[in-house]
């Protein structure tokens, strides 16, 4: 009953009581249950007497029951009746998700009794109207039915007091949905805020998805899914609300060039991969074909022969090679086996779906590796060679590769020749193939073999040009003058380049006369050009030997008469070592003063870069050595005056003579600062004498 019926009944009920209804009593019996009833309520006494003596409260109850009880339609019905003269029948019930109708349920009745019951009545009323309606809760995932579809949504029954709406999308992968059809949803909410029972069929989906796919995974079931959208590498693909990536590779057994034509297409996959920790999937539809593929394969692969010449079609082009389609079983050819000449990449012979014919190599026990060949359907180019060629020969070829030990000549299609570095010039010092040759150069050489067994050729450059060691003796005679470059360093000595392919070696010690070098690099640097002289020629070991210093008079002749043994020269201390200490003497030579000999007269040791004088206490011209003494100095001076003092103790002249003797002997013999020194004990030995005379 509605509030506006209630309204009215009570305001009758209260101010018209004992009203007579004639003719609402003559179609008593004709009209509907719900408009019979409510005459009635409105015009019998005994029920106006209960209605009064009702509580307020067990009078809303009750209605509250009977509106649950009068269905939307119903009331709809009960409408459209009231405004005909004539009753119609009372619509069904709409079929519920496994209805409960107890025996005790009187549906037919329903409307027609009275509105008002008793306590005991009315939760009787509850339980049976309870039994009808499922029970369900928010967040849970249960069965339905379709009830209609069109082009936007679609009604779902789940047995409760009203139907849910869910959108058409949700359903794309399912393109035959149609009513009767059962779903699974998502119960969001029993009463949205328009009031409305508020379904899922995506989440549902997705919270059931793992265990179907697990489950499919588990049985090698066969499962249809939704291409959504192309990703790198494959497809994503919805199965059961879940993305799952389709590899490439898995969409066909062939290889697919444009995923975009499958992109919204449902297709059937087999799940062949699940991660369980990261909740990854990876389908298949390459799986489902590859079982058809498996027999024919097997019969292809049986009949397999090395030898055997097939057709196939290109299939894929790699760096590598080429894989060959042989009617559902896949060789490969390997880019050496493409062609007899070198090629950059296998495009520059095949290209896609090209039908060839190829040749079976070789293939592993169970045939799931086949090696196939092309170039050899053709003849080998050195079974093609002239057979007029010869070592010496000159021919001409393209460069096709580039090593630091040489470069190979293609002198024909699939014939090569090796040209080794050291055949590319007369040169000796250490170079590359780089240095003289690229790729794509177009070339002469020499044959310098030929092995046409064996299919090796070695090719020459040098020999195009004369041997610069012909006749190397009349154009470099020994002690002739010339200009060299500098090309390499050695611990021993300096290799330098008079001219292309001759090269020459200047010793260590060829370098300076004077001073000790440890290492060529402190005399001079690569690329520098250097004056030398012809020492020795070795025409048949093509070797020349080279000298510096001799372009120079030889010092030491010199330096003999200067540095004499007992001389005394100032000299700097360049560097010291455990031994002893090198000095920078006069005239640009160097002398060695052992540490014995740095020791000063106040006992300490001469420091580097400090500057004093030394005595020479040997020299050797042929070892170029001069060993230089500075206590050796100081210490001649002490004897002289040790001695001196000695012979002054008598006041004899023979005595003042021999102490000036002795003065005049040492005199010579020391430096310019110490003269001075001796020139004043000198004159006090002649003082003494001269008053010795007058006394």
């Amino acid at each position: 009953m509605t509030e506006n019926e209630k309204n009215v009944n009570e305001e009758n009920t209260q101010e018209q009581p004992q009203t007579p209804v004639a003719a609402d009593e003559t179609k008593k019996e004709e009209t509907p249950a719900t408009e019979t009833a409510e005459v009635v309520a409105e015009t019998t006494p005994e029920v106006v007497a209960e209605k009064e003596e009702a509580k307020a409260e067990e009078v809303e109850q009750v209605e509250a029951v009977a509106e649950k009880v009068e269905e939307a339609p119903e009331a709809e019905v009960e409408k459209t009746e009231a405004t005909t003269e004539e009753p119609k029948e009372k619509a069904a019930p709409r079929e519920k998700n496994k209805p409960v109708a107890p025996e005790d349920f009187d549906w037919d009745n329903i409307g027609k009794k009275r509105e008002v019951y008793s306590k005991s009545e009315r939760e009787k009323l509850e339980q049976l109207y309870d039994k009808t309606l499922s029970s369900i809760g928010d967040h849970e995932v249960i069965d339905g039915f379709v009830v209609s579809k069109n082009s936007r949504e679609v009604v779902v029954n789940i047995g409760f007091k009203s139907d849910g709406v869910i959108p058409v999308n949700e359903f794309r992968y399912n393109p035959n949905l149609k009513a009767g059809d059962k779903v699974e949803v998502y119960v969001e909410n029993q009463e949205g805020p328009n009031g409305q029972l508020m379904l899922s069929h995506k989440k549902a989906r997705i919270l059931r998805s793992w265990d179907r796919i697990n489950d499919a995974f588990d049985k090698e079931e066969i499962i249809n899914g939704y291409v959504k959208s192309r990703t790198k590498g494959g497809l994503i693909v919805d199965v059961f609300g879940i993305e799952a990536f389709l590899p490439g590779s898995q969409i066909d057994v062939k290889p697919i060039r444009d995923y975009d034509i499958y992109v919204d297409k449902t297709m059937e996959f087999k799940v062949v991969k699940i991660n369980q920790e990261y909740k990854n999937v990876v389908v298949s539809h390459k799986a489902l074909i590859e079982d058809e593929l498996e027999q024919q394969k097997a019969e292809i692969i049986s009949k397999l022969e090395k030898g055997q010449v097939l057709e196939g079609t290109v299939k894929n082009i790699t760096s590598y090679g080429v894989f060959i389609d042989l009617g559902g079983v896949d060789g490969l050819i390997h880019i050496t086996d493409l062609s007899w000449g070198r090629i950059n990449h296998p495009e520059e012979i095949v290209e896609l779906d090209q039908k060839i014919k190829v040749v079976i190599l070789d293939f592993d026990d169970n045939k799931k590796r086949i090696a196939l060949g092309l170039k050899q359907l053709t003849p080998h180019p050195w079974d093609a060679l002239d057979e007029t060629m010869k070592i010496g020969d000159k021919v001409k070829g393209k460069v096709v590769v580039i090593a630091d030990y040489g470069a190979f000549i293609e002198i024909a299609p699939g014939v090569e020749g090796l040209i080794h570095v050291s055949e590319m010039s007369w040169s000796q010092h250490l170079r590359t193939a780089q240095d003289f040759l690229k790729v794509g150069d177009e070339i002469e050489a020499v044959v310098l073999t030929l092995d046409r067994e064996e299919r090796k050729m070695s090719l020459g450059m040098k020999q195009l040009i004369p041997d610069p060691w012909e006749n190397i003796k009349d154009r470099y005679p020994a002690n002739s003058k010339h200009t060299a470059t500098v090309r390499n360093f050695t611990n021993f000595g300096i290799f330098v380049e008079l001219e292309e392919g001759v090269d020459g070696l200047i010793h260590i010690s060829d370098l300076s006369w004077s001073k000790k070098i440890k290492h060529p690099a402190e005399f001079t640097k690569v690329g520098e050009s250097i004056d030398v002289i012809v020492l020795d020629v070795d025409e048949e070991n093509r070797r020349l030997s080279l000298g510096h210093k001799q372009l120079e008079e030889n010092p030491w002749d010199v330096f003999e008469s200067i540095f004499t043994v007992g001389s005394v020269h100032q000299g700097t201390i360049i560097s010291a070592n455990d031994k002893g200490a090198i000095v920078s003497l006069p005239y640009g030579v160097e002398g060695f003063v052992p540490n014995r000999h740095l020791k000063k007269e106040d006992g300490s040791n001469g420091k580097v870069e400090e500057t004093i004088d030394f005595k020479v206490i040997e020299f050797s011209k042929e070892n170029k050595k001069i060993i230089l003494s500075h206590s050796r100095i100081h210490e001649d001076l002490a004897f002289v005056q040790r001695s001196a003092e000695k012979e002054t103790k008598g006041n004899e002249a023979k005595s003042t003579k021999r102490a000036v003797k002795i003065i005049n002997e040492n005199l010579e013999r020391t430096t310019l600062g110490d003269l001075d020194v001796l020139a004043g004990l000198k004159k006090d030995l002649e003082d003494e004498e001269k008053a010795a005379k007058k006394e």
